[in-house]
């Protein structure tokens, strides 16, 4: 969530994965690419997987994801990328016959398993648990135009769902009232600017929708699943006068962030949100739908069907309790924190058991 706007100002964390180097498969295992006439190797690229996440080590990040959901990353661990084929955080297959394997390397060589929704050799989303146990910067992201003009890649839009926080918890979220460029540049550097932000109290359960150009910043106590464009560019606008691992304090990019920041109250609704309402085992509630992502919860409570369909791959993520995702003769365990994709060329599949998973689409 919070980083630096080029890539090669990153912070140098590496991925955190439980594969051995001389384990890792950068690229598509060729002897698995279906023969002419199809057969049981093109049956098994429709296959659902597992997921290792990619993990960063902001930070602000704390112990949440590691005593929570299991996560074997560094400490702190801020934030867990579990569905991602960014350059900058690329998850890895966990299971079945493609294990070991970079995520991105399965969809480039595979782009049937995006949907016909998704561009050609374009995946464009993620999905992160992130856990806040510091504020998080002031930020705002770019969108797509200004992304790609003048960064190289998609801007940013998100959501997040609160899964837990402190009592008393809240983040910032647009402003209170509209102020010009001046004054929060003024704002900026006598550090009043928090004064003029919106101060949003957070409880389990509340969903955030972020359009690129809303400045915000996660507060401290607050972990939560973020669904986002396939981008990591951030425009850091105040940082509290922190100093980074290097003991300096951490770029500010104050000049870009004028430029894409809407500097005025923020839109409070997510687009496309509709009540929880029951479906057969479980109940389904749509958090949102835009035009990037489309982002349900599931509680489960039996068995759920998932029609076929090639429109779209799903992202499946076990937020509480345990489900078996059936699918074929594939069956996969998804415990508290476990990540899975289906392709959208995947026959039909079931989920059973009892908890809550979160379905990304697109």
């Amino acid at each position: 969530m919070c980083t630096f706007y080029k890539r090669k100002e990153l912070d140098k964390t590496l991925l955190t994965l439980s594969y051995k180097p001389d384990k890792m498969k950068t690229g598509f295992d060729e002897s698995l690419r279906p023969k002419e006439g199809g057969g049981r190797k093109e049956d098994l690229l429709m296959l659902p997987f597992l997921l290792n996440p990619a993990y960063k080590d902001y930070i602000w990040g704390g112990v949440k994801l590691r005593d929570q959901f299991g996560k074997d990353g560094p400490t702190p661990l801020a934030e867990s990328w579990e569905l991602s084929a960014h350059p900058d955080g690329d998850a890895v297959i966990a299971s079945g016959p493609l294990a070991g394997t970079r995520f991105s390397a399965f969809i480039k060589d595979n782009p049937a398993a995006l949907g016909s929704r998704c561009p050609a050799g374009d995946f464009p989303v993620m999905v992160k648990l992130i856990d806040a146990a510091q504020n998080l910067s002031v930020q705002v992201h770019p969108d797509d135009a200004y992304g790609m003009r003048v960064e190289g890649e998609r801007g940013k839009t998100e959501m997040w769902y609160i899964l837990d926080c402190e009592p008393g918890a809240f983040l910032y979220f647009g402003f209170e009232r509209e102020i010009s460029a001046d004054e929060a540049r003024r704002r900026i550097a006598d550090n009043t600017i928090t004064e003029v932000l919106h101060k949003a109290p957070v409880h389990p359960g509340d969903v955030f929708f972020i359009a690129a150009g809303t400045v915000h910043a996660i507060g401290a106590g607050i972990l939560l699943a973020e669904i986002q464009e396939n981008s990591n560019t951030t425009y850091r606008v105040y940082d509290f006068g922190r100093v980074g691992a290097d003991g300096k304090p951490r770029p500010l990019h104050i000049d870009k962030a004028m430029q894409v920041a809407r500097l005025a109250p923020a839109r409070p609704d997510a687009p496309g949100a509709a009540p929880p309402r029951p479906v057969a085992g479980g109940t389904l509630r749509r958090l949102a739908g835009c035009a990037y992502f489309t982002a349900d919860t599931l509680k489960l409570a039996g068995r759920y069907l998932h029609a076929p369909g090639n429109a779209s791959f799903v992202s499946v993520l076990c937020l509480d309790g345990q489900a078996s995702l059936c699918c074929g003769d594939e069956t996969l365990t998804l415990n508290k924190g476990g990540s899975a994709f289906v392709p959208a060329n995947a026959p039909e599949f079931t989920l059973e058991g009892a908890g809550t998973l979160l379905l990304t689409t697109i």
